[in-house]
């Protein structure tokens, strides 16, 4: 009987996904642990690994297919010895028309363009062939301002050029109240899956989270020398970054203040036993946290090579969901760009996230005395409804004395 292979649920908010590429064809042998295709998720585009073995006896869901249901039936696999008359039995439950690239059908009458006047929800989803995009972004015309003629009201390349011959509903702002009218020419970006988590869960943020702020002025020169010297003594087998210690020292300090390691989930504060810290990792298209699980328990060597891993991972799309979820507490830092200062969004259900900038050389005061010093601003963002700003501040309080004192990090 030949094996279904389903849709899979790679997080724990997916309920639909694009299937961006297969890796194996039909005919293909698979054998367990084989890569058979690439899913974009809400949270990032992932590899799928096959459990069984056979060959590919039938695609069922194109690749470039967007919106496929969790657990709805993607392909199905021969086992040894089947042949292709197996799949005759199979009853598989298919959605009629995917959302894919397909041959355009030649519509039987010009269409008749409408143009939405209302202002176009973050949710609504445009259904249309790439070559109608390609000719939208090239005409500087809005998808959502036109109603599509083909299958399931898809728009396609007819749509498109029926629009550019109607130059009195050329414009694009007529779709958006955002939009004046009078803005030079612009690009239309259908944001990926993981864009649009971002999106939904930072305004989710800002709008449920009581969020407040507290910044501190961390000097770094002793960590910078002790950093040094370490690397210097390694012989090329690691080199540790100043967001090495920057992670243990927030596993310390959380382990320290436990309060600051807390969560406001459904009018109750969870208060965790470990510091997991979620560091943010720039990806194309957006950002992931990968999770650097009990950073009060690792060393600087092995926390600056399980970080230095999961960036490479993390921007090849290869990271599992169980590295990237979970996280009790995010840290951000921005110093890389040079950014001096700034303060981030809360990631729920996480009670805080520190915002880290630039180390540089500032004016300082030392013993009545005019001096410099490399300084390092940082900024905690903290939910009040689980941490009072007294926790924050012993938290950051903590946190700088072991920055200024990194010698606390290797006893």
């Amino acid at each position: 009987m030949p094996i279904e292979i389903l849709m899979p649920a790679l997080s724990p908010t997916m309920t639909e996904g694009n299937l961006v590429k297969w890796h194996k064809h039909e005919g293909d042998k698979v054998k367990a642990g084989d890569v058979i295709a690439e899913i974009e998720t809400d949270k990032a585009t992932m590899e799928v690994e096959a459990v069984d073995e056979g060959h590919v006896g039938k695609i069922l869901v194109p690749e470039g297919t967007e919106a496929v249901k969790v657990n709805q039936v993607i392909a199905l696999l021969l086992e040894e010895g089947e042949d292709a008359s197996a799949l005759e039995k199979v009853k598989t439950d298919v959605a009629p028309e995917p959302k894919t690239a397909a041959k355009e059908p030649t519509p039987e009458k010009k269409p008749e363009l409408k143009v939405v006047t209302q202002a176009i929800s973050s949710e609504s989803r445009v259904f249309a062939t790439p070559l109608a995009r390609r000719i939208a972004a090239e005409q500087n015309l809005n998808l959502n301002a036109m109603t599509g003629s083909g299958p399931h009201g898809r728009i396609v390349r007819a749509d498109v050029e029926h629009a550019v011959s109607q130059p009195a509903l050329k414009p694009s702002f007529a779709s958006s109240t955002l939009l004046s009218g009078y803005e030079p020419a612009y690009d239309i970006i259908n944001p990926s899956n993981i864009r649009k988590v971002i999106a939904k869960r930072l305004v989710e943020a800002k709008q449920t989270i009581p969020h407040f702020y507290v910044t501190v002025d961390c000097e770094i020169d002793a960590l910078l020398k002790a950093r040094q010297q370490i690397n210097a003594r390694s012989d090329g087998a690691y080199k540790l970054s100043v967001n090495d210690f920057i992670v243990k020292a927030c596993g310390l300090a959380l382990t320290q203040v436990p309060e600051a390691n807390s969560s406001w989930i459904d009018d109750q504060v969870y208060q965790y036993k470990s510091a997991d810290v979620a560091v943010a990792v720039a990806i194309e298209g957006g950002l992931i946290t990968p999770v650097v699980r009990q950073a009060e328990k690792k060393g600087l060597v092995e926390i600056s090579k399980e970080m230095k891993d999961f960036a490479v991972r993390a921007r090849e799309g290869k990271l599992k969901p169980q590295e990237f979820q979970g996280g009790t507490f995010s840290l951000s830092n921005m110093g890389m760009y040079g950014v001096k200062e700034f303060s981030a969004i809360i990631n729920p259900p996480q009670g805080c996230i520190l915002a880290v900038g630039a180390g540089e050389m500032r004016p300082v005061v030392k013993n009545g005395l005019l001096t410099t010093a490399t300084m390092m601003t940082c900024t905690l963002s903290v939910d009040h409804r689980v941490v009072d700003g007294a926790v924050g501040a012993r938290f950051l309080k903590v946190f700088k004395d072991l920055i200024e004192n990194p010698i606390m990090m290797v006893v």
